[in-house]
């Protein structure tokens, strides 16, 4: 099974549009949140629209998981929370979203919304609690944030990680974590695209501008994950322990540069990798 994750395009149609070039060559496509951009020009309510037209391409093709990050926040529950209410609507879509799980094979894709108080924290120690219970060989988690005190958290100055995902990641161990949020962790020193706490495999995408945006590959047949940005291309063994830096992808499968983030072999041969 090849996933291919993306987080933090922020409204950025030409990302969208490449994504659903894309999103044909694989069987499932992770979405880790900030699909939206509240600092847009366009009305909050128009971007919704145009998202969801995107994500009904996109479920058209291969299979799509998407959990909410800040930017995705449209309401307020009764307690006062924010929530992404129109994340839910897209479960019409066969999209799994917010508090869905999704068995896949021999693995269990869980995803978890952005929690912005005490009862949607909660929802999510209910949902990791039942899920738990039906994990199989392999679970991965879709979480925005990325564990605190992590260089996937790293801002340069300091750590912007859920505290809290750290104690769920010791409690459950899962196998991976794909998160997002912070945009230059993959970019900056003492940042990183990737990060291992005990057994599971945490992993932050980053953010860059222009058409393709920057992306993670999971082969997880090979057990092999792909970074790829503009001008580097690095991948990491799952089944090896934590190393730094990652190794730069000399010999890319055609598969993997059909995506366009590899179209010369020199590209692969990236500037002092970051992470």
């Amino acid at each position: 099974m090849r996933c291919l994750v993306v987080a933090d395009l922020h409204y950025s149609l030409p990302q969208l549009d490449w994504l659903v070039s894309a999103a044909p060559q694989f069987d499932l496509l992770i979405f880790a949140g900030d699909a939206l951009d509240i600092g847009s020009i366009v009305d909050f309510r128009a971007q919704i629209v145009v998202v969801k037209k995107y994500l009904a391409l996109l479920a058209a093709q291969t299979r799509v998981i998407l959990c909410s990050g800040n930017h995705d926040l449209d309401e307020r529950n009764t307690e006062g929370e924010k929530v992404a209410r129109w994340i839910s609507e897209v479960r019409e879509l066969g999209i799994a979203c917010d508090g869905d799980s999704l068995g896949i094979g021999d693995t269990l894709f869980t995803v978890c919304p952005w929690w912005d108080g005490p009862l949607v924290k909660q929802r999510i120690v209910e949902q990791l609690r039942d899920a738990a219970t039906g994990r199989l060989r392999r679970w991965i988690w879709a979480h925005h944030a990325p564990p605190a005190d992590s260089p996937t958290s790293w801002g340069g100055k300091r750590f912007f990680g859920d505290v809290e995902l750290v104690q769920w990641i010791m409690q459950y161990q899962p196998s991976m974590v794909i998160s997002g949020h912070v945009h230059q962790s993959p970019f900056i020193t003492g940042g990183s695209w990737f990060d291992r706490l005990g057994q599971t495999w945490v992993f932050n995408t980053g953010l860059q501008p222009g058409r393709p945006p920057t992306c993670i590959v999971l082969d997880l047949d090979a057990d092999k994950a792909f970074w790829l940005a503009a001008g580097e291309a690095q991948w990491i063994d799952l089944n090896a322990p934590l190393k730094r830096p990652a190794a730069p992808i000399e010999a890319p499968p055609d598969w993997l540069t059909f995506l366009d983030r590899i179209s010369d072999p020199s590209l692969a041969r990236p500037r002092a990798a970051a992470g």
